[in-house]
């Protein structure tokens, strides 16, 4: 399974995060259920299915991980001046607190798993819309996440 990690620098609009994002590439099988059985199997719960909202935006309180269970999308990680990246069913993107993402194009049938570590309660913030000094600080408040959610191995073997 290849990894790609994606390091974004806060950007004045989107905080970001130090902890570089990852891309698996066919980690998981392209099933929902599966998909969201395997992360709470790893301490990644909340869990929910949909799609990724075609606007910037970022999580100031939860790791999010989003597997892709069916079709594709283009994806910009990293805010406005981020990284587009096409992921595919059976992908994993493991997404740090403060790092911005938005679906930039999708299939019809795209679909996501969303969930969390710790199973921590998640909000949207867009670019703008939060005082980034109170974003950083919930940012860092977040705590680290036990296990890797696509390889369950403990997060700091991973980083």
């Amino acid at each position: 399974m290849a990894t790609e990690r994606f390091a974004f620098p806060d950007d004045e609009r989107t905080p970001n995060n130090p902890i570089p994002a990852r891309v698996y590439r066919a980690a998981l099988p392209a099933d929902a259920n599966a998909q969201a059985q395997h992360f709470a199997g790893h301490g990644w719960t909340n869990s929910w299915q949909d799609g990724v909202h075609p606007y910037d935006h970022f999580h100031t309180t939860a790791h999010e991980v989003l597997g892709v269970a069916r079709g594709e999308a283009t994806l910009t990680l990293g805010g406005e001046r981020g990284t587009s990246v096409t992921v595919r069913a059976g992908d994993v993107i493991v997404l740090p607190a403060g790092t911005g993402h938005k679906n930039d194009g999708s299939s019809e049938d795209f679909l996501v798993v969303g969930a969390y570590a710790h199973g921590l309660e998640w909000d949207t913030c867009r670019p703008g819309d939060l005082d980034l000094h109170e974003a950083r600080a919930r940012i860092q408040a977040v705590p680290t996440p036990d296990l890797d959610p696509v390889s369950g191995l403990p997060w700091a073997d991973t980083e």
